[in-house]
């Protein structure tokens, strides 16, 4: 696979940043590949090596119906010569945009009841149940949240080759997140803007990869505009669409938008010193777009 590492570095520009006297950059991971990109593949890439080193030749891991994590692990599976297997969450259903594309990748399907998904996903009995159903596998937590998932997205601070005060990410289960704050410098902050009502999970996820006594340069903000995970409204599509047309830069609406939006908004009631150098990372995520029949 060709892959664009490391991405590239690129500086916005708008009234509102001229105003506050800010400086706001996008690290752009969603250029990393047209399928495999944003955190996707930082944090596979650890995983697919052990499981390499280790003999394996099927992976497994946990996701929602239109899950960026399963869509990119089903395509890299399948370049790298492995068998893949997706635990989805919910009932069977007619198979949408993003596990076409998994089963177009020879990704096999087992869903999981809700309730069980949220609370036994990772239990003896149903990695038992999945070995008995699909053989041995090597598995990779959802959204690849374990600590070579972490390792990989260490790399994305390293390939930064210029100071900054502030490190923005989208957070979904965490990983992201705890790769960074464990790899930037004390009198740097790294900023989750998480796609959720509360925090409370992704907050102990970090905690359990990021000593709270050495790392306390971080925290996270909540979904605070759209009411929860998945939920738009019209002000978040109005913003995207005048994003990219101000910007030539597209966001999903899960995570990159939101972000983006609660961004300006920090930016606009004065959150961010004079002189702030402020970096964005770009998870990618555009695949999710069809679910919403969404176009630019």
């Amino acid at each position: 696979m060709n892959l664009n590492i490391p991405s590239i570095i690129t500086k916005i520009n708008c009234n509102l940043f001229v105003k506050k006297e800010v400086k706001v950059f996008i690290k752009r991971d969603d250029l990393i590949h047209n399928i495999i990109s944003g955190n996707k593949w930082r944090k596979l890439k650890f995983n697919f090596q052990l499981a390499k080193k280790e003999g394996y030749n099927q992976i497994l891991s946990f996701g929602g119906e239109y899950s960026n994590h399963l869509h990119a692990l089903s395509y890299a599976a399948n370049q790298l010569g492995f068998k893949s297997v997706g635990v989805i969450r919910g009932d069977k259903k007619k198979l949408n945009p993003t596990l076409s594309f998994c089963k177009s990748q020879n990704m096999n399907f087992h869903y999981l009841d809700r309730s069980i998904y949220r609370s036994f996903k990772y239990s003896k009995k149903t990695l038992f149940d999945l070995q008995k159903l699909f053989g041995k596998f090597y598995i990779i937590p959802e959204g690849g949240n374990n600590h070579l998932g972490v390792k990989g997205c260490q790399e994305i601070v390293t390939e930064l080759d210029c100071d900054f005060d502030y490190i923005c990410s989208p957070v979904g289960t965490g990983c992201t997140a705890s790769g960074i704050i464990s790899s930037i410098n004390s009198n740097q902050q790294f900023i989750g803007f998480c796609a959720f009502n509360k925090t409370f999970e992704q907050h102990n996820s970090i905690v359990n990869y990021c000593n709270s006594e050495l790392y306390s340069n971080w925290h996270l903000i909540a979904d605070n505009h759209f009411g929860g995970f998945a939920k738009i409204n019209s002000n978040l599509i109005k913003f995207v669409s005048q994003f990219y047309m101000d910007y030539k830069i597209k966001l999903d609406l899960i995570y990159m938008g939101k972000l983006f939006y609660s961004l300006f908004n920090l930016i606009e009631k004065g959150y961010f010193p004079s002189n702030s150098k402020i970096i964005v990372l770009h998870t990618g995520g555009l695949q999710g777009l069809e679910g919403f029949n969404f176009s630019y």
